[in-house]
Parts: C-alpha cells; sequence; structure tokens
C-alpha cells in the first residue's frame, strides 16, 4: 500500500471534522460575553452558528474564512485542537506558562463591570504633592479584550523632559477582572512609562463611580509619589458633558476638583 492510500485510509470522516470544528470554535468563543452579539460582529446566523458549535454543520468557505480572520486562527481549527495550532493567540496572556492564571476564564469584563465609553479620571499628581491631575480616556472592546486609551497632560510631559504632541502624551492599556473590581495595566508607546491601576465600583447617586488606586513603576529613589487614590467617572452619552471633561483635562488645584471626586480622594488622608 502506497503512503498516499495509508493517508486517505486515516483521513478524518466528516463527523471529525465537523466535531474538531465545534470544539475548537467552543474554545474560542468561551469568554465572549453574548454568543449572540459575536454573531451579529461574525455577521452569521446565530441559529446556524449553533449548529457550528455543535458539530452538526460546516460552514460554507467563505464563511469559515470570516471566522478565522475574526478570531486570527487558520483554516486547522478543523483539523487540529487549539492547543497544537502554533498561530493561535501566541500572545503573552495565552502563553502557557500563565494561560491558566492569567488567560484562562480571567479576560472578558462584563459590562455590568465597567462599561464602555468616556471616563473622566482624578488622582493626585504623582510630581508635585500639592496638585492633582484630571484626565479623559476611552474604553472600548474588540475581540472579547477590553481596551483603554487616553492621553497624558502637556504639563505632565514638559516636567518630565518629554515631547508633547499627541502620538507621545497617547496611552493606552487593557483591563482585566478582579476579585471585588478590576485593573488595568495601562502604558505610553513602547512601554515608555507603565502604570497600575486598581478599581472598584461604588455606591452614587447615577451608579457610575469606581474608586481605587493608580501606582507607576519607578524605583524608590525616584522623587514624588508612587501610589496614589484614583477616581473613575463614567460620563455616559452627554456630550457637552463629555466635552468639558477634555477641556478641564490636566493639572488643576484641589479647590478645582469635582466635589464627589474630591470626597472619594479623600484629600486630607494618607493612603495606606
Amino acid at each position: 500500500m502506497s503512503p498516499a492510500s495509508r493517508n486517505i485510509q486515516t483521513s478524518p470522516s466528516p463527523s471529525d471534522l465537523r466535531n474538531m470544528l465545534g470544539a475548537n470554535l467552543r474554545r474560542l468563543t468561551r469568554h465572549a460575553v453574548s454568543i449572540s452579539a459575536l454573531c451579529r460582529d461574525l455577521g452569521i446566523n446565530r441559529t446556524q452558528f449553533n449548529r457550528y458549535l455543535a458539530g452538526e454543520s460546516f460552514p460554507r468557505p467563505d464563511v469559515l474564512h470570516r471566522i478565522c480572520r475574526f478570531f486570527e486562527v487558520d483554516a486547522r481549527i478543523l483539523l487540529e485542537p487549539l492547543d497544537q495550532i502554533d498561530s493561535v493567540r501566541q500572545d503573552l496572556l495565552h502563553h502557557p506558562a500563565v494561560a491558566d492564571f492569567i488567560g484562562a476564564g480571567a479576560i472578558a469584563v462584563d459590562q455590568d463591570l465597567f462599561p464602555s465609553g468616556f471616563y473622566r479620571f482624578t488622582r493626585r499628581s504623582f510630581m508635585d504633592d500639592e496638585r492633582y491631575v484630571q484626565g479623559l480616556v476611552y474604553v472600548f472592546r474588540e475581540d472579547f479584550f477590553t481596551f483603554i486609551r487616553g492621553f497624558e497632560a502637556k504639563e505632565a510631559m514638559r516636567a518630565q523632559g518629554l515631547r508633547t504632541d499627541p502620538k507621545t502624551r497617547e496611552f493606552r492599556g487593557f483591563l482585566l477582572p478582579q476579585e471585588g473590581g478590576l485593573a488595568a495595566l495601562v502604558s505610553r508607546r513602547n512601554s515608555l512609562t507603565t502604570s497600575f491601576n486598581y478599581l472598584a465600583k461604588i455606591a452614587s447617586f447615577q451608579n457610575n463611580y469606581w474608586v481605587g488606586y493608580a501606582a507607576r513603576t519607578v524605583g524608590e529613589s525616584v522623587t514624588g509619589r508612587r501610589v496614589t487614590r484614583l477616581v473613575y467617572e463614567h460620563l455616559g452619552s452627554d456630550r457637552g458633558t463629555i466635552m468639558a471633561a477634555a477641556r478641564n483635562s490636566g493639572f488643576c488645584d484641589e479647590s478645582q476638583l469635582v466635589q464627589f471626586h474630591r470626597t472619594q480622594l479623600r484629600v486630607d488622608e494618607p493612603f495606606t
């Protein structure tokens, strides 16, 4: 028997291929907040996608291509388990060394925990103990992940001897759910600086406030604070409120803080 004949005889059956695809799709979608929303993003009928998940049906070639592009995998999801496909999620959070600790079931941040949209944040300045920083950030979701984007105040950049163009000022990061709240790792381009933030939702009139702390990655010899309290306020969709927060971004004095922000920062109490 020729090698080609042996390969044909050992090829997986259509049922095997459907089951493999279904198993891989179930793993790829396990962090999805909503299968219905996922199907809308993919442009695939929910009932038909459920048939793929159950191993009952194959997608058309164009639909398979759409699925592969969305999840950043290739057509080997028909043939091999995800763990054996080198091109699948080869990023830091999903590396085998930490996947069960950071990347497993702990990536998707539920909208109820922290909704997408614009936030006003306030904290004490790391550089000047008598001043505070007000800023505006945008939280958005892509591929089941939750990201954050904003721009550091020009005055803060000048104080560090850095350029003040938008590209240099921009920072981005990602959020992870934590016990009782959420964490964010945020950095400027090329990891020039990095900060760790922790936030927990608090009771408020509009239920739109989170309080925690921000920590910057610097050594003990560096002057200024390394950790300080942090307040986030979800601004909703009111354009006027969002634009006002943008105009007021930057350094400010205690008297210029939003009153509820000042209360939550507990400016007269040391951080412990």
